[in-house]
């Protein structure tokens, strides 16, 4: 019989589902329960194929914009947030929805529209294009954001004259949006900046137990999918913390087990919005090949839950 290498495993803690994630789901399958099959949701409800199917066998239908949902059918609205234009458009075709945004998400939101109130202009550090930001974005008028993306636009970015605030995505990498916002605040004295920093608990926990695992693997594998911001991070701080290698899966079975081959240390993380099915995959996966021990490093504990919306909860 063939001795399989060993193989020592660290899981970082936390990892997977985060409260908004965990929210967004049970509004989705608290919805079918309700008022049945088919409830559409606009937009991938939270960025894993895995969830997305999943909710699709108990009959969640995906749509990208609101006019493909029949008027008589209930429509919920993704955790990343969406322009004031949806609900406005949904309100104008009496739709039943469901607003799945993260309530971390929609402090961001509440917050830009102070600034905007209060007469700054705001430069939002975010990724273009990401739901997230295109939400925040359609909160305030044309014109009133300027979205900023790297350490070298904020050296550069000329907004317009007057008071600045700053705002940022929820999901983005801790240490490069430090180095934003003090370049950022270097150049704008008078800045303004939220008054409790809008990267959310998750992101940075996630980050901070992925440091923890990264300089003492020697692979470092995040499950999680490649449009995933919070997951696309995870796998940038590991290797800037010192893993010589990174890679990211969205299922055990993409993992080809023989990557680790020669490697004593192999770390383990999921982003927000992946399951801990799939690392259970992952690791099912590896012990194909090798005699695995699991070492859990936790930095943090999570306990927060996020209520779902009144119209659920009674």
């Amino acid at each position: 019989m063939t001795v399989k290498p060993a193989l020592h495993v660290l899981l970082a803690g936390p990892r997977g589902f985060c409260a908004g994630v965990d929210r967004a789901i049970k509004i989705v399958e608290e919805s079918l329960r309700r008022f049945g099959a088919p409830v559409y949701v606009r937009h991938e409800i939270v960025h894993n194929k895995f969830v997305v199917q999943s909710l699709e066998a108990q009959g969640a239908i995906f749509v990208e914009e609101l006019d493909e949902v029949p008027a008589d059918a209930p429509v919920v609205f993704s955790a990343h947030g969406v322009p004031k234009s949806v609900p406005a458009e949904a309100r104008r075709r009496n739709m039943v929805y469901l607003d799945a945004t993260c309530p971390l998400v929609s402090k961001v939101h509440r917050e830009a529209e102070r600034h905007a109130a209060a007469g700054r202009h705001i430069l939002l550090i975010g990724h273009a294009g990401h739901p997230e930001v295109v939400g925040t974005m359609g909160q305030l008028e044309p014109g009133t954001v300027t979205l900023v993306e790297t350490v070298a636009e904020a050296e550069t970015v000329r907004p317009p004259e007057g008071p600045l605030a700053f705002t940022t995505q929820t999901t983005l990498s801790v240490d490069d949006t430090a180095e934003i916002v003090a370049t950022l605040a270097r150049r704008f004295p008078h800045l303004v900046g939220p008054a409790k920093e809008d990267i959310c608990y998750a992101t940075t926990n996630r980050q901070a137990a992925v440091k923890a695992i990264a300089a003492r693997s020697g692979m470092v594998v995040v499950v999680g999918a490649p449009n995933s911001s919070n997951s696309v991070r995870l796998r940038e701080v590991a290797e800037r913390a010192g893993c010589p290698r990174a890679i990211m899966v969205q299922r055990g079975r993409e993992l080809d087990p023989a990557l680790a081959d020669g490697v004593a240390t192999l770390g383990i993380t999921a982003g927000a919005s992946a399951p801990d099915v799939l690392v259970q995959e992952v690791l099912e996966r590896l012990r194909e090949r090798f005699t695995l021990t699991v070492e859990e490093v936790v930095v943090a504990e999570e306990s927060v839950v996020f209520k779902l919306p009144a119209a659920l909860a009674k």
